[in-house]
């Protein structure tokens, strides 16, 4: 197994170039953050960014506790890459991951500002210092499972394949704002979800009402039920399939849950009064 290193201190744009790096190396799995990802799933780990602190998140970058550091072997294992990049802060910081984790010496260090420019490295210093967006270099679905209740936007990474010429294609990666940068908790209840879902569907040309909105919620997932009255002259086929998508897009936008079902029932016509 060849082991890659992309060194850069924090805030530098390591994690957004990681994808496109691993490409042009040939590694096929990342190891950034605590996180083990190959392609666009996030196979195993836990995210150093949903750590409660800065100590919290550098033992978890670091692979400290146990049980996530065995977890983390028997799953570079199984998947025996032939290559693999790790990011970190240092040479030092890399040395001890890859000796946690049972990998082979080092066979090169690559540092951030031998692959983006001066100007790319303030631009990512000013997201993190100012706005405290941090990258995870791994799709919003996938993102999602491990961050609920946080607010995740899609970057897009536009990129020419390697091995495939001419072929170029985008790749997603996640902008989030890490736990131990929050100010306190956020919890968002179920009344404000009820809220945005009501929104939404009535939002939707053919919705007349809403009557009744039910969510089961658990940590990672949300499935909701809508009761709605539907408009005379309503096709209601695709009026329902716009209130599924519509809530869906909304909910997972604005509250960063995971919404696996949206059910809609149609309980009645409303026909408007003739006065």
């Amino acid at each position: 197994m060849e082991v890659y290193a992309l060194v850069g201190s924090s805030g530098t744009g390591k994690s957004h170039r990681a994808v496109l790096l691993a490409y042009q190396t040939g590694a096929e799995v990342i190891i950034d953050d605590g996180l083990i990802i190959k392609g666009n799933q996030i196979v195993a780990g836990i995210s150093a960014k949903r750590q409660p602190t800065r100590i919290g998140a550098i033992k978890t970058a670091l692979f400290n506790e146990p049980e996530q550091m065995e977890a983390a072997r028997k799953a570079i294992g199984e998947l025996a890459p032939g290559r693999l990049l790790i990011l970190g802060t240092s040479d030092r910081m890399i040395d001890k991951i890859a000796n946690r984790l049972g990998l082979p010496g080092i066979t090169k260090y690559i540092n951030i500002d031998e692959i983006a420019s001066p100007k790319e490295i303030r631009k990512a210093r000013t997201m993190r210092s100012q706005h405290s967006k941090h990258v995870i270099p791994a799709p919003t679905v996938e993102v999602r499972k491990t961050f609920p209740e946080s607010i995740i936007n899609p970057l897009q990474v536009f990129m020419r394949r390697k091995g495939h010429r001419g072929n170029k294609g985008w790749l997603e990666q996640s902008v989030i704002r890490p736990t131990f940068t929050m100010y306190g908790k956020l919890t968002i209840n179920q009344g404000a979800l009820k809220s945005i879902v009501s929104w939404a569907s009535t939002t939707i040309s053919g919705v007349a009402e809403v009557k009744k909105v039910s969510i089961d919620r658990n940590e990672n997932e949300v499935n909701i039920e809508i009761e709605i009255l539907a408009g005379m002259k309503t096709h209601i086929n695709n009026t329902s399939r716009e209130v599924q998508v519509y809530v869906k897009e909304q909910v997972e936008h604005m509250t960063g849950l995971t919404v696996k079902h949206v059910n809609v029932t149609v309980a009645g016509i409303k026909v408007r009064e003739i006065v």
